[in-house]
């Protein structure tokens, strides 16, 4: 099995991934910006909605970037070398999870997405999701169980780093 992978690595690794969604969201964002404000987009009559759309997505990219960004200036302050006392699952926990198969996961301020870190796969999660509201403040050994889906799923806690 390979070794576990660095949390600098997967800090960095989100991070990039992070900017480059932001910056790719920012020029679509842009473009939304000009054509809710394009004469094309004025309304020609009661039921032509395309402005009200068009406004709708540029609130909803708004709201995302927004999102991002608060995302990055977290990485940005946080110390992936920084031991976490007491070694309990947290927003900034690496998280080694046994349940149907072994997975890794990150808990972060705002989850969503997955990671490849070299021959690993790392899903970046939130406290307020379901799994990560039954992580919270369990240690190695601790077992939890999550509504999901796909029925009860039981999960052990194998490592948190």
């Amino acid at each position: 099995m390979a070794p576990l992978p660095d949390k600098a690595a997967v800090v960095a690794l989100l991070g990039a991934e992070l900017s480059d969604e932001l910056a790719a969201l920012e020029r679509v964002a842009a473009a939304t910006r000009a054509e809710v404000s394009s004469d094309e987009t004025r309304s020609e009559g009661k039921y032509d909605t395309r402005a009200t759309e068009a406004s709708y997505l540029a609130r909803g990219q708004a709201r995302r970037i927004a999102q991002l960004r608060r995302q990055l200036v977290w990485l940005e302050r946080f110390d992936p070398a920084r031991p976490l006392d007491p070694p309990l699952v947290q927003v900034g926990a690496l998280v080694q999870l046994q349940g149907e198969r072994v997975e890794l996961l990150f808990v972060t301020p705002m989850g969503g997405g997955r990671l490849q870190v070299g021959p690993h796969t790392v899903r970046i999660i939130s406290p307020r999701g379901p799994l990560g509201e039954e992580l919270m403040e369990l240690e190695e050994g601790d077992e939890l169980e999550v509504d999901s889906p796909r029925g009860l799923q039981r999960y052990e806690v194998l490592a948190v780093w």
